[in-house]
């Protein structure tokens, strides 16, 4: 199936390379080289997946994230790329709902990886609803799959799209116990040898928001020597 790919990177050569690269998937392919026209593109028609660029002449990638993530109608999946020179910026992105990153230079194939991966986790979603997924309670912590929006001790809980993801996944198997590769896998949609520790970044960064002490968590175990475990007691 065709997909529509928006890349807003002002490089011209890694805008291209980019382009080549994705071209090769099938999909139909739009480049801007500065955030304001990127804006108004996004705006003018639907797309499937943003690549976008955090440092662009004009309207920023932060600014373009936020105001993606502000629209209610869709959900369009977005992969930042970064400079190694701009982790607050990275996180920042996150926060303001990115839903994968990579850091330049960065591999072409490792490229395509995720963008497969983020096209295919879409669609899925696309498929089956977000509807259909139903809300998941528990004594402290609520978390609605339509509005994405969770609650812990009564009090709300802001996510990033992967943290939601991954709270979500961990909390609709109670007492499995995931490695990290199976959940880059289950969640990230790619499972490649060395990324661990975006797994381990995530889990940091999700208990130190759901957890009352995130060094002793009661909601998400570490079970040493093999992964994580969700707890808890659906209601």
């Amino acid at each position: 199936m065709q997909q529509s790919i928006l890349i807003i990177e002002d490089d011209s050569d890694i805008a291209e390379l980019v382009r080549l690269h994705l071209a090769e998937l099938g999909h139909r392919l739009t480049v801007c080289h500065d955030g304001d026209a990127g804006w108004e593109r996004y705006r003018r028609e639907p797309f499937d997946l943003v690549v976008l660029d955090i440092m662009l002449p004009g309207m920023d990638g932060l600014e373009i994230c936020r105001r993606i993530r502000q629209e209610q109608e869709r959900y369009t999946p977005v992969l930042m790329l970064t400079s190694k020179t701009t982790e607050l910026d990275r996180v920042l992105g996150l926060e303001l709902g990115a839903d994968d990153y990579l850091t330049k230079p960065f591999s072409l194939l490792e490229l395509v990886a995720r963008v497969k991966a983020l096209l295919r986790r879409s669609e899925a979603m696309r498929g089956s609803g977000e509807t259909t997924r139903r809300p998941l309670r528990f004594a402290h912590l609520d978390i609605d799959p339509t509005s994405r929006e969770v609650h812990c001790h009564g009090k709300p809980v802001t996510l990033t799209a992967r943290e939601f993801d991954l709270l979500y996944h961990f909390a609709s198997h109670p007492g499995q116990v995931f490695s990290r590769m199976q959940l880059l896998d289950q969640v990230w949609g790619y499972n490649h040898d060395g990324y661990e520790h975006t797994v381990n970044s995530h889990m940091n960064r999700l208990r130190a928001k759901i957890e009352p002490d995130p060094k002793n968590p009661v909601f998400i175990k570490t079970v040493w020597g093999v992964g994580y475990q969700f707890i808890g007691d659906r209601q």
